[in-house]
């Protein structure tokens, strides 16, 4: 099994989250910055054609035997599908068609979701903006794993496991964490999904629908790309709660890795976040930051001094919303 890894808890702290007044200070410093808020003219026809992709690729998946079914589903189909998930979190900041036309992301989100296999999007967006306002809120952060999750999964098997399980948490958790009432937009993004599903399964048979689900599950778990999970805001070194990578696996996944930008500026599609690192470089070249997600996911396994304890967790005040 492994030694155990030496947190019993969380790193508590008793300070805001650090992008609100560093925001501050670089848009008074750098107001170009403003510049670079609003929606990406080339995501909606860059997600466009990985859905098609998708989509004609359960034609030629249709015959094969269920090892090559597997086998892509991990190599490729996972792959986009992963892909597709972080155009939905851009997506979900209203990059794809501006913040008057809230409802048109919506709905494109919903699309750029049919691929996945599973309905994600809508309830995606609803616990998002919560990750962003409550970063590290106890109760209201349901990145945050829970108890249960930081006192079980302790050792370098037990962590493997809940790497390999991360789709169940992520989907399950919110669920008792924070649960919140079923919305119109979600039984909307179920309704559309199962459609999608049937055709897929109606034209070509099971195989397509296990190749695009499997691929899903498994690039979500222990994957290169999946390594952005951890890497994002598990404390690496004590006080840093979020980290960026600037790797070539961000010309895959919508720039997700420029991570303490996009916390910076949510407002910015991922393909302009490397212009705000340009612009305002003393303000991200001395933080930590990570080279490789595959050794992120490879630390997180095997140094004990990391695991789902490894966040950073504050009390937060509710905002009053309108």
């Amino acid at each position: 099994m492994g030694i155990s890894t030496k947190r019993v808890d969380f790193e508590w702290v008793y300070t805001d989250q650090p992008h609100t007044q560093r925001r501050k200070e670089m848009l008074a410093k750098y107001p170009e910055i403003k510049s670079l808020m609003g929606p990406d003219p080339n995501l909606k026809w860059i997600v466009s054609g990985m859905v098609l992709t998708q989509t004609i690729s359960c034609y030629f998946v249709k015959d094969l035997s269920w090892k090559w079914i597997i086998f892509w589903a991990y190599a490729v189909g996972g792959a986009v599908n992963h892909s597709l998930t972080l155009a939905i979190h851009d997506i979900s900041h209203n990059v794809a068609f501006g913040n008057k036309l809230a409802k048109w992301n919506r709905l494109f989100a919903i699309f750029a979701n049919l691929p996945i296999g599973m309905p994600y999007s809508a309830s995606f967006k609803k616990y998002h903006i919560d990750h962003h306002r409550y970063l590290g809120g106890n109760g209201l952060d349901v990145d945050i794993p829970t108890e249960i999750e930081g006192w079980f999964f302790c050792t370098p098997f037990r962590k493997a496991i809940w790497l390999i399980l991360q789709p169940l948490f992520y989907a399950l958790r919110p669920l008792y964490v924070n649960p919140k009432p079923v919305s119109s937009l979600e039984i909307l993004n179920a309704v559309i999904q199962f459609a999608y599903d049937f055709l897929i399964y109606y034209l070509w048979g099971l195989k397509p629908i296990v190749y695009l689900i499997a691929g899903s599950l498994l690039c979500m778990g222990i994957h290169p790309i999946s390594g952005h999970f951890i890497a994002e805001h598990y404390m690496f070194l004590k006080g840093h709660e979020t980290y960026s990578y600037y790797g070539p696996l961000n010309w895959i996944t919508f720039n997700v890795g420029y991570h303490v930008e996009h916390h910076d500026f949510p407002s910015i599609p991922g393909s302009k976040l490397p212009l705000v690192k340009e612009i305002a470089p003393e303000y991200y070249d001395h933080l930590p930051q990570h080279t490789s997600w595959v050794r992120v996911l490879w630390d997180f396994v095997f140094d004990d001094s990391i695991g789902p304890y490894t966040r950073i967790k504050r009390e937060c005040k509710l905002v009053k919303e309108d």
